[in-house]
């Protein structure tokens, strides 16, 4: 298996669980931006998986999609483990 595409889908993972267990009233800008702050990817980088996550209906209207919050279910329980 390629590693890059682990990352890949660690990185959208991670991205959506954190879009998950946002604050009400906290933009999926300020999200990426955090993210950013952790060092998991810099801010371009986090754009490009962000536009992704959308183009691929994880987030519908700045919403996590039904498909969206079953991976970030999934990956809450897999990061439990």
């Amino acid at each position: 298996m390629n590693p890059n595409m682990d990352e890949e889908l660690l990185v959208k993972k991670v991205f959506l669980l954190a879009i998950m267990k946002k604050e009400p009233d906290e933009t999926l800008n300020e999200t990426l931006l955090a993210l950013v702050n952790t060092g998991m990817f810099d801010k371009k980088e986090g754009k490009k998986v962000l536009q992704e996550l959308r183009e691929e209906h994880y987030i519908v209207d700045n919403e996590l999609s039904m498909k969206g919050l079953i991976v970030a279910k999934e990956a809450e329980m897999e990061f439990k483990l």
